[in-house]
C-alpha cells in the first residue's frame, strides 16, 4: 500500500500539469554550463575550442517507490570564429544537447539547441557579448510503467490489466528560442613564471521566449513560462602566490519560482607551463563551497590540468525534505576540454 502512495504522489507531482508548472534542469557546477546560462557565453572564453560533458544523479534516496532517479545530461561545443589580437570583435558558434529523465515511466526531456554570439572588445580590458539560441524540446513517456487508482483491487494489490481510465499520453515536439547578453572585464599582470590575471563577468540569459507549449495529453496543454538568468563568475589570482580565488553566483526566475546559488572555489597551483611549452597552461586543484537557497549545501572539487578538466560535486539536502532524503541530494559530475590559446609560439593569437 506505501509503494502505491508513492507512485499515486508521483503521478499528482508530475502530471498535474493544472496546479505544477514545469521548471528547467539545474546543474551545481553551474559556471561548467556557460550555454545554459546565457547564449552570449557562446565562444565567450580563452580559448579557441571547448567541449564539455556534465551528468547529474539526484533523488536516489526516494527509493524504488518512486521509480527510476533523476537523471540529468548535457553535452555542449562551443568555439570563437575570426578569434585574433587584430580584430576587435569576432563570432561565437555552439550547441547543446540536454536530456532529463525521472519517474516510473521514464518521463525524458530533450533539449537541442544551436548557439551564436558577436562579440566585441569595447575597450583594453573589456568585452561585451550579445547571443540567440534556438532549436527544439521533445518529451516522451513509457506510460505503461504507470499505476492508477482505478487498478486498486481493494486488496492491497494493483492489476495492472486493468483499465484505468485515463486518457492516452502523448509525446511532443515544439520549438525554444532564446537570448543573453554579457559583459567581462579581465586586467593580465605578465612575469616570467605566469600570469596573473584578475577577471569577472557577468551575463544576463533569458530562454523560452516563445514559451512552448507542453501538451501530454487532451486538455492538458500548457506554456513553459520565461527563465530569466543572471549570472556572476570571476577569479582573481593572488599576487605572488600559487593561489586563485573563484567566487561565483547565479540566480534563476521561471514564472513563480525563484532560486539563487553562490559560493567559491579556492585553487591551488600545483604547477605552471614554460614561456614555450605554454605561459597560461597551469595544473591546479581548486576545492568550493557553495549554498542553493533553501534547498542545499554544495562541497565541490575540481582539477585542472592544461586544456582538460574535471569537477565533482554533491549536494547536501537541507531543504524541508531532508527528513525523507536524509540529507542526501545529487552527485555530479563535469568533464570539459578546452583548446587554449597557450603557446607564445602558436600560429593563432589569443583574445585578450
Amino acid at each position: 500500500m506505501k509503494k502505491i502512495l508513492q507512485r499515486l504522489l508521483l503521478i499528482l507531482i508530475a502530471l498535474s500539469t493544472k496546479k505544477v508548472v514545469s521548471q528547467d534542469i539545474h546543474f551545481s557546477q553551474f559556471s561548467e554550463t556557460p550555454l545554459l546560462n546565457s547564449p552570449a557565453n557562446t565562444g565567450l572564453y580563452n580559448g579557441y575550442t571547448r567541449y564539455t560533458l556534465n551528468y547529474r544523479n539526484q533523488w536516489l534516496s526516494m527509493g524504488n517507490g518512486f521509480g527510476a532517479a533523476f537523471n540529468t545530461g548535457a553535452l555542449s561545443v562551443d568555439a570563437g570564429l575570426f578569434k585574433s589580437n587584430r580584430r576587435k570583435a569576432f563570432m561565437g558558434i555552439g550547441a547543446t544537447i540536454t536530456y532529463d529523465q525521472a519517474g516510473s515511466a521514464n518521463l525524458r526531456n530533450t533539449n537541442i539547441l544551436l548557439h551564436a554570439s558577436g562579440i566585441l572588445k569595447v575597450s583594453k580590458r573589456s568585452v561585451l557579448s550579445a547571443g540567440l539560441c534556438g532549436g527544439i524540446v521533445m518529451a516522451n513517456a513509457n506510460y505503461n510503467n504507470l499505476t492508477f487508482a482505478s487498478q486498486f483491487n481493494g486488496n492491497y494489490m494493483v492489476d495492472n490489466a486493468a483499465l484505468n481510465g485515463e486518457n492516452s499520453f502523448r509525446q511532443y515536439t515544439t520549438a525554444d528560442v532564446g537570448v543573453g547578453m554579457a559583459y567581462q572585464y579581465t586586467k593580465v599582470r605578465t612575469d616570467e613564471d605566469h600570469d596573473d590575471i584578475k577577471q569577472f563577468k557577468i551575463a544576463f540569459g533569458a530562454y523560452h521566449l516563445n514559451r512552448p507549449t507542453q501538451d501530454f495529453m487532451p486538455g492538458s496543454a500548457y506554456n513553459l513560462p520565461m527563465r530569466f538568468t543572471t549570472e556572476f563568475t570571476s577569479k582573481f589570482d593572488i599576487k605572488d602566490t600559487r593561489y586563485t580565488f573563484a567566487p561565483m553566483g547565479i540566480m534563476h526566475i521561471q514564472g513563480p519560482a525563484f532560486q539563487a546559488m553562490a559560493g567559491s572555489y579556492l585553487k591551488y597551483r600545483v604547477t605552471t607551463g614554460t614561456k614555450i611549452t605554454g605561459q597560461k597552461t597551469i595544473d591546479a586543484l581548486g576545492i568550493g563551497l557553495f549554498y542553493r537557497t533553501n534547498d542545499a549545501l554544495i562541497p565541490m572539487i575540481c582539477y585542472d590540468k592544461g586544456d582538460l578538466s574535471i569537477g565533482l560535486s554533491y549536494d547536501v539536502n537541507l531543504s524541508a525534505y531532508r527528513t525523507a532524503s536524509r540529507y542526501m541530494g545529487g552527485f555530479e559530475i563535469c568533464l570539459r576540454y578546452n583548446t587554449l590559446a597557450n603557446s607564445l609560439f602558436q600560429s593563432r593569437k589569443e583574445f585578450q
